[in-house]
């Protein structure tokens, strides 16, 4: 793997100038390795990894099993590629299994992802059935946990 994505992907985030400390380069050959990985399409972007506890507005998401019928000459690609171009898709897999598709979903209340999942997902040409799963509390986001544990001195000890 690329060793400036390796550092990216691992740690904290890092400025061009860290960066390029740690590995003992110019800043201008990080910019240049930076600007090769966007080209070729590997690093699309910077994205925060946000606790949704601590802000303000409350966002609601959900994670969807659907069964689609593949086309003959795009296989799921055609469909998959429709269903991530939604608004309300944050990302969308080909999965092995039960299901052919798993998205992450989320709107500002249940029922608006409720009301997309019923009028516009499940109603598309080619999605034969779709489940439904709310999520209720994150744990860890992209490798960051969220929850911390601390140790409540009101609980026994369990021991086996």
């Amino acid at each position: 793997m690329n060793e400036i994505l390796k550092l990216i992907l691992d740690g904290e985030p890092l400025s061009i100038g860290q960066i390029a400390e740690i590995l003992h380069r110019t800043e201008a050959e990080i910019e240049a390795g930076l600007a090769a990985l966007k080209e070729k399409g590997i690093f699309l972007g910077w994205r925060p990894v946000i606790d949704p506890t601590k802000i303000d507005s409350e966002v609601v998401r959900a994670v969807i099993e659907i069964r689609i019928r593949p086309e003959r000459d795009g296989g799921f690609d055609r469909l998959a590629l429709r269903i991530a171009r939604f608004q309300e898709v944050e990302s969308c897999y080909l999965m092995s299994g039960g299901y052919d598709l798993m998205a992450i979903v989320s709107g500002h209340s249940l029922h608006q992802v409720a009301r997309f999942i019923s009028e516009r997902l499940s109603t598309m040409d080619g999605v034969l059935s779709t489940a439904t799963h709310f999520l209720l509390r994150a744990y860890k986001e992209q490798g960051f946990e969220l929850v911390k544990t601390s140790h409540d001195p009101d609980k026994p000890t369990v021991s086996a």
